[in-house]
């Protein structure tokens, strides 16, 4: 597995490609859910990528503060199904946050998390913050990991 960190004007046409098809084939098909992916937060992102050869498995995108939220976030996350067993979830996630802290530190991080995976971001210590909202129909939470 070959993992990358890059900013979007150093992603290749072809990585763009791939991670557009991703979160399609996920957030969009997968999940039945039509919105606005390409939401204009993507250039100012960092953009986390595991590639299996030439497929990629599982992404994630880290926003700078007031990039998205007023805070320092994490979002997109997701992984391709056929790789989910390998607990690939768990260590993106860890990847993200490193990278997060690392590249800015002594900031909290702040999830718009899917709310059937609030256990799955409390094993990586974020805490719930206020109620719960839809967003594009689905329910979700507010979660931030304090530095």
């Amino acid at each position: 597995m070959t993992t990358r960190i890059r900013s979007f004007q150093e992603l290749s046409t072809r990585e763009i490609y791939d991670i557009l098809q991703l979160r399609s084939e996920v957030f969009v098909v997968e999940q039945d859910c039509v919105y606005q992916d390409i939401d204009g937060h993507d250039e100012a992102a960092f953009h986390l990528t595991f590639y299996e050869g030439k497929v990629l498995a599982a992404y994630s995108r880290i926003l700078p503060a007031n990039a998205y939220f007023d805070e320092l976030s994490i979002g997109r996350v997701i992984v391709k199904s056929s790789f989910r067993s390998q607990k690939l979830g768990h260590k993106l996630m860890k990847e993200s946050i490193d990278f997060a802290q690392k590249k800015y530190p002594n900031q909290d991080i702040v999830i718009s998390a899917q709310q059937y995976l609030i256990k799955f971001y409390e094993s990586h210590a974020f805490k719930i913050e206020g109620e719960g909202y839809l967003e594009d129909d689905i329910p979700h939470i507010k979660m931030r990991l304090k530095y």
